[in-house]
């Protein structure tokens, strides 16, 4: 018994230890990334959840009406999924410096925190999820990337006490 405590302890450690790329190794991408810039207007985004076996579980489209005023945004998103269901998350995104951000929103635990460097964003808080009516406190990781200046890549990982649950794709369009 002592054994397999051990190589789940040192298996946990090991995975506490994996972790992501730093944000700052984007700096020298181009274009730059500024979100005062890319989230002002219309965009539209497509998008899908894979659980943590790859099945692509729901798809779906969102629209984000954003605008700021001085350093401070709000992002308006509504969403249609695939199975017909809507939902609604408005961010306020406040910009900290030239490369820190944070964020609210309803259903976010506590402050999102964001940083940008290049074309990059890594956009990290804890989400209230709600599945088959209950509500789990999930965490996100994602990571978005500036192809041009109307299209934005983000993936984001969902896990539970290090465990991942899935991913989330999205591509971004700007409307011009």
């Amino acid at each position: 018994m002592k054994t397999w405590r051990a190589a789940l302890a040192l298996m946990l450690f090991a995975l506490a230890g994996c972790g992501t790329v730093p944000v700052e190794q984007y700096r020298d991408e181009r274009p730059v990334l500024d979100l005062r810039r890319y989230f002002d207007g219309t965009i539209d985004g497509w998008g899908l959840f894979q659980d943590r076996s790859g099945k692509v579980v729901k798809r779906f489209y969102v629209r984000i009406d954003a605008k700021w005023v001085g350093d401070t945004g709000t992002l308006d998103e509504h969403f249609e999924y695939s199975d017909g269901t809507r939902s609604r998350r408005v961010w306020t995104i406040t910009r900290l410096d030239e490369h820190r951000y944070r964020g609210t929103a309803a259903d976010v635990v506590g402050e999102a925190r964001g940083e940008a460097y290049g074309n990059a964003l890594r956009w990290q808080y804890v989400l209230n999820l709600e599945v088959d009516g209950k509500t789990y406190a999930v965490d996100f990781d994602d990571w978005m990337y500036l192809m041009d200046d109307r299209v934005m890549l983000n993936r984001s990982v969902m896990s539970k006490f290090g465990v991942r649950l899935g991913e989330l794709m999205l591509s971004f369009s700007k409307r011009k």
